[in-house]
């Protein structure tokens, strides 16, 4: 059962403006990267559906957040079917986040007032996910669609609610130009988790990445 309101993780990912997309198949090192990411003031968290046996991970990271990360909100990305929104549902995720808008995962979201974030890459894609019930809508691939799409997208939509993910960089250009374009908040992968880092344990290299990120994400 997830741990915060609807609108406590919205309003979660509004105030940090990002949202650290992450997997890795072992418990401890993903414990490892929430901390640094908490350290580093986010307080929300994807952690991608994308191994054998990741919901066992994720159950993992979910206990370890709620019981030493407080505030810290994880949600499951990479959720394409209804059947495992209620699985990761069920292990306590806040928030909902797919590549895709399937209909059928709306519904579930819903009826357990989580957040559904569906990845929509047309108006139509964004209308309709937002007729099924979706606040947060995922403009996705970003690197694909630029901020203009956002830009012009808002201009006759501009009630949309909307999360970019891919080609989104810690770099202040890049967040200028998608935040200026009127995202809401972005995710953000491989960037903010170098591997030689991560290979290394290098976890307070991280928590700088996020602090930095964060810090020129609130001076835009």
């Amino acid at each position: 059962m997830a741990q915060y309101s609807k609108l406590q993780v919205l309003q979660a990912m509004k105030a940090t403006g990002m949202v650290p997309v992450f997997y890795h198949k072992d418990p401890e090192v993903v414990k490892h990267v929430l901390k640094a990411c908490y350290d580093g003031g986010v307080r929300t968290f994807e952690f991608t559906n994308r191994g054998d046996f990741a919901h066992e991970v994720f159950a993992e990271a979910v206990k370890y957040a709620q019981a030493e990360l407080p505030g810290m909100i994880l949600g499951a990305g990479s959720i394409v079917d209804a059947g495992t929104a209620s699985l990761y549902i069920q292990l306590g995720a806040g928030f909902i986040v797919g590549p895709l808008f399937n209909p059928s995962v709306a519904p579930v979201c819903n009826r357990r007032g989580v957040p559904y974030s569906p990845g929509c890459a047309t108006p139509s894609e964004v209308g309709a996910a937002q007729e099924a019930g979706c606040d947060l809508i995922k403009v996705f691939p970003g690197d694909v669609l630029g901020p203009a799409f956002v830009k012009d997208l808002l201009a006759p939509m501009p009630w949309s609610n909307i999360m970019v993910t891919g080609g989104v960089k810690p770099e202040k250009e890049n967040l200028q130009a998608w935040f200026g374009a009127g995202v809401f908040c972005v995710g953000m992968g491989s960037k903010l988790f170098p591997a030689d880092a991560l290979a290394s344990g290098d976890w307070n290299r991280i928590t700088g990445i996020c602090r930095q990120t964060l810090e020129i994400i609130k001076n835009l």
